[in-house]
């Protein structure tokens, strides 16, 4: 039976500089942080790879958990895509007071497509993190919408 979702998982080239931006700038809690140095048999059984070689970092969010990770081995390859590839796309954060949150994040150097979307009920854009995954900032404006997904993504 599944219950809900856990967490979203990324990975960076810099976990001390995704923790800068997730913990320090978008407010997420680190709750756990781990090492693994190519000696986790375990770990390599879980993840599918052999000798793995990374740090991770376990932030929550109010509602959810995001994990990072810094892979050193196996060497990573740049697969970030557009919103319309396949694959996974974005991470939507839900903010109140849209506005104010889009410019504190354009001066924290979070880069965006443009400036937010009205849709009345609802209001969207698709931004980049430091590392240039698709962040989706969503605010719901009409409480009746509050379970449905998000008109732009």
């Amino acid at each position: 039976m599944i219950v809900g979702l856990h967490h979203v998982s990324i990975s960076v080239s810099d976990l001390d500089r995704a923790l800068d931006f997730y913990r320090d700038v978008l407010g997420f809690e680190e709750v756990q942080r781990s090492v693994f140095s190519g000696d986790a048999p375990l770990a390599d059984r879980a993840i599918g790879l052999d000798g793995v070689d990374a740090r991770m970092a376990m932030l929550k969010a109010p509602n959810a958990f995001l994990e990072i990770w810094e892979y050193h081995h196996p060497s990573p390859e740049d697969r970030r895509s557009r919103p319309c590839d396949h694959g996974y796309a974005h991470i939507a954060l839900q903010v109140r007071g849209m506005a104010e949150e889009y410019q504190r994040l354009v001066e924290a150097g979070m880069t965006f497509v443009g400036p937010p979307v009205d849709f009345g009920r609802s209001a969207a854009i698709y931004g980049r993190d430091p590392f240039g995954n698709v962040i989706e900032l969503y605010e719901i404006r009409d409480p009746a919408i509050a379970q449905l997904p998000s008109s732009a993504g």
